[in-house]
């Protein structure tokens, strides 16, 4: 009688431990949408990046990072013909700092940073709203289900589409560590 209470008690804590295991938030792997919108309102196709490395970054005109976009365009020119995109995803949800329309925020990104990468419509990367591609971002085992805590969070993703950094704010996108990452991503591709 033993044996069938050790055999049912296993059963049970597998059983526990895989339900667990895929209801959990931060293992469970979203996909990246097929095609998102950009600025201008055209559309961009996803299957674009299968092979490239990309860092996707929140962004806000009216933030103390916002001179991050310097950084953001140093690093897409130094490594766009290797591979890299870098993909700016604007958001409003911290402290009301990308409050512009689609224009106005395009127009403030090239007139004052001459940015030349993708950058998507406004939307959410927290909260019920949140948009496909931070649930994949955020949802991701780098992710860890954890909420973006402010803007000019930086999310790197391999060309398998495999997130495989996540770094803060104050983690400038140029900077020698996620320079590195970079050139390590592009490497295995």
């Amino acid at each position: 009688m033993t044996k069938i209470y050790n055999i049912l008690f296993v059963i049970l804590l597998l059983t526990t431990v895989l339900w667990a295991f895929q209801s959990s938030p931060a293992t469970a792997q979203a996909e990246l949408p097929a095609n998102v919108t950009l600025l201008d309102g055209s559309q961009y196709d996803t299957s674009k990046l299968k092979g490239k490395t990309v860092l996707f970054v929140n962004v806000a005109s009216r933030c103390g990072f916002t001179s991050q976009y310097d950084g953001m365009q140093q690093l897409y020119d130094d490594f766009k013909d290797e591979g890299l995109v870098v993909i700016g995803v604007p958001c409003n949800q911290f402290g009301n700092q990308e409050p512009g329309t689609a224009d106005q925020i395009q127009e403030f990104c090239k007139k004052n940073y001459g940015v030349s990468f993708p950058i998507l419509d406004k939307q959410d990367v927290n909260g019920k709203n949140r948009s496909p591609i931070y649930q994949y971002l955020v949802n991701s085992e780098v992710g860890g289900g954890k909420d973006i805590r402010w803007n000019f969070e930086k999310f790197l993703v391999n060309g398998k589409g495999e997130v495989i950094k996540r770094y803060g704010s104050m983690t400038k996108p140029n900077s020698k560590k996620v320079r590195q990452a970079v050139r390590q991503s592009l490497s295995e591709y």
